[in-house]
């Protein structure tokens, strides 16, 4: 049976991965993507609301998305909020719905996006390797207090440097999948 600051561990892990694989499907790619504007908010009746909860996002085409708002007098709003952000794109409101057309990016843009979703995944690692520092300083306290043996200690760690092999390399995965999607055409 895992003790539970293993267990503890393994979770802490599995939530930095999960944060990381997150933050990666918000990066933009060569193809649209409603996960894009999840961060955007629009001004609903005074209050800051995603767009995903004010209209139906879809995609349309092979470069498009449409923005179909549940409330006609949001398209405004909806406009507004995406030409404030940082997606460098420009919507085409038609009074019914809004298209954003997303260009077939160059490659230098792709390098670039390569490069930002790099960054994330180290990040990931980072934050990975962080919890493992801190559970290997947290086993030397339980052993130098007489709380688990030497021998625990031992077997404690190499448990914990599997679990920090197993998620760097799931991180490492989720940059390969991540950097194919971005670079095909």
């Amino acid at each position: 049976m895992k003790p539970v600051f293993i267990k503890e561990t393994e979770e802490k892990m599995k939530k930095s991965i999960e944060a990381i694989s997150d933050e990666l499907r918000k990066l933009r790619t060569g193809r649209p993507s409603p996960a894009l504007l999840e961060e955007i908010k629009v001004d609903y009746y005074g209050v800051p609301t995603p767009i995903n909860q004010v209209a139906t996002v879809s995609v349309s085409e092979e470069r498009a998305l449409i923005i179909k708002p549940w409330e006609r007098n949001l398209l405004g709003a909806i406009e507004k909020a995406i030409q404030a952000s940082d997606l460098g794109l420009n919507p085409m409101n038609d009074g019914n719905v809004i298209r954003l057309i997303f260009p077939t990016p160059t490659t230098e843009q792709r390098e670039k996006w390569v490069k930002k979703a790099k960054e994330i995944v180290e990040h990931g690692k980072i934050a990975v390797r962080n919890i493992r520092r801190d559970i290997l300083k947290e086993l030397k306290e339980m052993k130098k207090n007489g709380e688990i043996s030497e021998d625990d200690e031992k077997r404690y760690e190499k448990e914990v440097q599997n679990l920090t092999d197993k998620y760097i390399e799931e991180l490492n995965k989720l940059f390969e999948k991540k950097e194919k999607e971005i670079m095909e055409f």
